[in-house]
């Protein structure tokens, strides 16, 4: 499992990859953490409201905000990876973002105030704020003292489905939790893919009631290698490149002004490291190889979007 979840170097900033699969990952998180609660949106249904924002007819209103607050909540895993540190505020900001729109506002990232049952176990979690405070707080700073990001992961999805700490919205707080260390790793996150629900809510009841994680965690390596599977052939697939993506306007700027100013290919060289260090200095090594595979593939058929005439190219590439 270790090496199938990892995809980027010791070198990368937390969160690289989630940046780099970030459209990927929330629709297949939102979609199967929301499933799991009994929400009907399809994936499709789910890709569409995230990426495009039409809502699917005959849903409920409550589906729809349950799946966009999952958009939000993981952008915020993903947008703070390099800065968050598990801690209550944390955990109970995961679930202020979850929770907004479907539960009162004032228990909406507040330790519940009331006691609660579990529909279909007979376990009940505590009762007293002061508990559950304390609870919380003994089970982030365990948590956090743990170094494996797969250790930490699963102690969180066990501890923070167990507690029980809000008023409602508790598993999917605990769903995202798993994700913190995943995503700071660098590794493939956590989606839940292929759990069926009778499954997931078996492995609960035996967390509840025997205190045994163990179908909890068969049920975590199970999705997650599907996961990396999953994940690899999309990589494959698309080839993606983050730096090409992220600074697309820039890249085709320079790519126009080398074409324009007629340089050959040392100046040229020269002026792309110079403009690469002022515009993109994170990634400049990256950008420079990227403008550079432009120029050399550069044809009639890539001056869409460049503000060159054919005659203009061709003028360049004579004088190269």
């Amino acid at each position: 499992m270790r090496v199938s979840g990892q995809r980027s170097s010791n070198q990368d900033p937390a969160g690289t990859y989630a940046h780099q699969i970030f459209n990927r990952l929330i629709i297949d998180l939102s979609y199967n953490s929301s499933r799991l609660e009994g929400n009907t949106y399809s994936l499709l249904d789910t890709e569409k409201l995230l990426l495009h924002g039409h809502t699917a007819e005959g849903k409920l209103d409550e589906e729809k905000s349950m799946i966009l607050n999952h958009k939000e909540a993981i952008r915020y895993l993903v947008d703070n990876a390099p800065r968050i540190e598990v801690s209550r505020n944390v955990i109970c900001a995961l679930h202020y973002l979850l929770s907004d729109g479907l539960v009162e506002p004032s228990e909406a990232g507040k330790i519940r105030r009331h006691g609660i049952r579990i529909g279909g176990s007979t376990y009940i979690p505590f009762e007293d704020p002061k508990s559950l405070e304390l609870q919380l707080e003994k089970i982030t700073a365990k948590a956090a003292q743990i170094c494996d990001p797969y250790e930490q992961s699963i102690f969180l999805l066990v501890h923070i489905s167990y507690l029980q700490a809000f008023t409602d919205v508790n598993k999917r707080t605990a769903r995202l939790s798993a994700n913190i260390s995943l995503i700071q790793s660098n590794l493939v996150p956590l989606a839940f893919c292929d759990v069926r629900v009778d499954d997931y809510m078996s492995a609960m009841i035996a967390i509840y009631e025997l205190q045994d994680v163990r179908p909890l965690v068969d049920l975590y390596v199970y999705s997650y290698l599907r996961t990396c599977a999953a994940y690899n052939a999309t990589v494959k697939a698309r080839g993606f490149d983050e730096v090409r993506v992220r600074y697309r306007r820039e890249r085709r700027e320079v790519v126009r002004e080398v074409i324009l100013q007629g340089l050959a290919k040392v100046q040229w060289e020269q002026y792309i490291e110079k403009k690469a260090r002022q515009l993109v200095p994170a990634d400049y090594a990256a950008f420079i190889e990227d403008v550079m595979e432009d120029l050399a593939q550069m044809d009639e058929s890539r001056l869409a979007g460049l503000g060159i005439t054919p005659e203009q190219l061709k003028a360049w590439l004579r004088g190269l």
